[in-house]
């Protein structure tokens, strides 16, 4: 939609954006907001004239999201947190809606993607050192999540909710990398290197029942004492890591397979339906039902919307 400032601000703030305080919109001011989800993911895509803005800092708990703004048009400079990035179009950069952001550009066209913090596994600190630096968007990892957001940002509502579940998930796995590789040209540690190993090896095998730190420990020739420490510092427990994961590909799958909660259950390493229920729930604030009756209720939707309008079904009894 196109707005007037008042217009533009409150929408704005309805999608999850700071308030902003922009010292250069006038009586004139007009810009444009449009707003799509992508499974937990919002995109933002906004058309704005030359600002200089500034947003105050706010409560951390006010805030359970990142931002990844993609510059399509326009310059920007931003600051924020230690980092202070000039944008240029198809350039990138990590930015967080609760902490003070200052920004100036020309009149742009940016993407903002909206991530839900739990879904981003990238450490405090390391987020601390990425917030506010540009990130190159002409090549490399940035260059994939440049061109995703702005081409997800016209075509999020032609996705079926099990498609956007799974898409959402790889926009976020190549955010991540992206984030990854802006940490710096530093050789990773030791530690790091194989906490890396670790995690591919546990998303490779997340439907062997068997898999469990003892196992992963083993596989890898260290003690599980050893293991747990690799992962003392980082936002999930090595278990803790195992049933997230396991729990995501479950709602992936069950929003679009239509398998019974038990047989997807068990196909991803729960063998006790009660008690996956009770995870799913947990986790997501809704029952693991839900999704398959939601995806059967849009199947059945769908083919009794079927008969096309040409007639072709004339004739049938």
């Amino acid at each position: 939609m196109i707005g007037n400032l008042e217009t533009f601000q409150n929408e704005l703030a309805a999608s999850g954006f700071p308030p902003l305080v922009n010292k250069r919109a006038g009586a004139g001011f007009q810009g444009r907001i449009t707003t799509r989800d992508l499974g937990p993911l919002r995109l933002v895509s906004l058309t704005t004239p030359e600002s200089s803005c500034i947003g105050r800092q706010r409560d951390a708990s006010d805030s359970e999201n990142l931002a990844v703004k993609v510059m399509t048009r326009g310059r920007t400079r931003i600051e924020q947190g230690r980092g202070e990035a000039e944008l240029g179009p198809t350039d990138l950069v990590l930015l967080d809606p609760a902490r003070t952001l200052r920004f100036e550009s020309t009149a742009a066209a940016h993407v903002t993607i909206l991530i839900p913090r739990r879904e981003l596994r990238i450490r405090p600190a390391q987020i601390d050192r990425l917030i506010g630096v540009r990130i190159d968007g002409s090549h490399g990892p940035g260059a994939l999540v440049s061109v995703l957001a702005r081409e997800s940002a016209w075509s999020a509502t032609e996705f079926r909710e099990a498609e956007a579940l799974r898409s959402a998930a790889a926009v976020v796995e190549l955010i991540a990398v992206a984030l990854e590789a802006r940490l710096g040209d530093e050789q990773p540690a030791p530690d790091e290197r194989l906490r890396s190993r670790i995690a591919g090896y546990i998303e490779t095998r997340l439907a062997d029942p068997d898999l469990s730190p003892p196992g992963i420990a083993a596989a890898h020739n260290i003690s599980v004492r050893r293991l747990h420490k690799l992962f003392e510092d980082q936002p999930l427990t090595v278990a803790a890591l195992i049933r997230r994961r396991r729990l995501e590909r479950c709602r992936a799958e069950l929003a679009g397979s239509g398998r019974t909660v038990t047989a997807v259950a068990a196909r991803w390493g729960f063998s006790d339906p009660t008690h996956f229920s009770k995870l799913f729930k947990a986790m997501y604030g809704y029952n693991a039902r839900a999704l398959v009756t939601s995806n059967r209720a849009q199947t059945t939707k769908t083919r009794t919307a079927g008969p096309d309008k040409d007639g072709g079904d004339q004739g049938r009894p």
